[in-house]
């Protein structure tokens, strides 16, 4: 019992130590955050004192879905000072075409705003899985249709499983966005230029977990 215990302690210890860590500032001096609606309450003056240069917010998801609390986040990480960039989230359902339109709609242009990330993932709403020739054309026509509002190339953040199915770091020259929890990614035709480090960190000025990354320079 006394072995039981000590190992439920040294977990929860460690536990504690996963939800603080964030990989070193020395090595990675911007770092921030990416948000929706579902990260919750968040102070952006304190987060910002508390280390997060960036914030990435979640603004549409397919042709349909807006988040509830970009227009919020947006209007309060220009506030706090936060250096703020939008994301979208593919869906393997609709039409790309109409997906672009859906964010270029809510989001505003903002020349000093960091570039639109797009985010391939699977989700379990959604068991469609094109062609990969049919999902670069795709992907092709939604990075053409943003980049002209917003004036930037875009950011692909792409989870490592899509990656080997579409090799989309192949088809596009836009810097990547890779995902590993507490180690470095390895995946893509190219260097990632952010890394989600962590999905479970724990910091001031936000109520529950949130998605901590960090950037390099080009």
């Amino acid at each position: 019992m006394l072995i039981v215990a000590a190992l439920a302690l040294s977990g929860v210890a460690a536990w504690r130590v996963a939800q603080r860590w964030h990989p070193s500032t020395e090595t990675y001096p911007a770092q921030g955050v990416d948000v929706s609606e579902r990260t919750g309450a968040i102070d952006w003056p304190v987060l910002k004192g508390a280390g997060a240069d960036f914030g990435y917010a979640v603004a549409t998801t397919g042709a349909g879905q807006r988040d509830h609390a970009f227009l919020t986040h947006w209007d309060a990480m220009a506030a706090a000072g936060v250096r703020r960039g939008a994301i979208h989230v593919f869906s393997f359902c609709q039409p790309a075409r109409a997906q672009a339109d859906a964010f270029n709609t809510l989001v505003p242009r903002d020349p000093t705003a960091l570039p639109a990330a797009i985010d391939f993932s699977y989700e379990d709403g959604c068991a469609d899985r094109p062609d990969r020739a049919a999902m670069v054309a795709d992907v092709a026509e939604m990075i053409r249709r943003i980049e002209s509002h917003t004036g930037k190339p875009v950011l692909l953040k792409v989870a490592r499983a899509v990656e080997g199915d579409y090799r989309l770091t192949e088809a596009f020259r836009r810097s990547l966005w890779a995902e590993g929890n507490f180690m470095k990614p390895g995946y893509g035709a190219r260097a990632w230029r952010m890394w989600r480090a962590s999905d479970v960190r724990r910091i001031d000025g936000v109520e529950g977990p949130v998605n901590w990354d960090v950037a390099v320079a080009q």
